[in-house]
């Protein structure tokens, strides 16, 4: 079985997206906030119970590096620039983009709904 290896790797710096081709014909195309939020680096997975990462809809991808014949490393404008995209990541963020989105806007969900303060009042109270 042959491993699969990202053949065409284009940033397009204007809209900030990442467009892939790979050996197996997989093509997508990867936006900034999508690739920031779901780095690989050991500080955003905590070695597999990643954090949420909130607050990158604006973030940039400065430039992309390649890493030896196995992956890519992106440098973004927050200082982020500690993942190293391999082609097995980048082939499932491409793959699994739309129902990985779906379970990031749910945590975030979740997270705002945890943060809403709760009122409490007593009837009667007359202090």
């Amino acid at each position: 079985m042959s491993q699969i290896r990202a053949t065409v790797i284009k940033l397009h710096r204007q809209s900030q997206i990442l467009a892939l081709t790979f050996s197996d014909g997989l093509t997508a195309s990867l936006e900034a906030e999508f690739l920031r939020v779901h780095s690989p680096s050991a500080e955003v997975q905590q070695h597999g119970n990643p954090i949420l990462v909130e607050g990158k809809s604006a973030v940039q991808i400065l430039d992309a590096q390649a890493v030896g014949h196995y992956a890519v490393r992106l440098i973004f404008d927050d200082g982020h620039d500690s993942g190293i995209y391999s082609w097995d990541w980048l082939h499932r963020l491409c793959r699994d983009k739309d129902a990985l989105w779906a379970e990031y806007r749910q945590r975030c969900a979740t997270k705002q709904a945890l943060q809403i303060p709760i009122q409490v009042s007593f009837d009667g109270d007359n202090s």
